[in-house]
């Protein structure tokens, strides 16, 4: 395992992080010789994106942009 100083991994840290990224290698940082933290690549990928990645679980039922209640049930119009 890779060991990096602090002082450095602040200073390359984005670097530092792809780096992480693209070899699937944890980086050990330290301060003063002694472990603090591991960064540690993402144990799972996902290839889908964020949105639209729902698409087929959800089902819309009934109309989703009309109010929940009627207008002349709103008690800030009425006076």
């Amino acid at each position: 395992m890779k060991e990096v100083a602090i002082s450095e991994f602040k200073a390359k840290c984005l670097a530092l992080l792809e780096q992480v990224q693209k070899t699937k290698k944890p980086l050990r940082i330290t301060r003063f010789g002694k472990p603090i933290a591991e960064v540690l690549p993402p144990s799972v990928q996902t290839s889908r994106e964020w949105i639209g990645s729902m698409a087929d679980q959800i089902k819309i039922l009934g109309d989703i942009v009309s109010p929940a209640n009627d207008p002349d049930e709103w008690e800030a119009l009425r006076d």
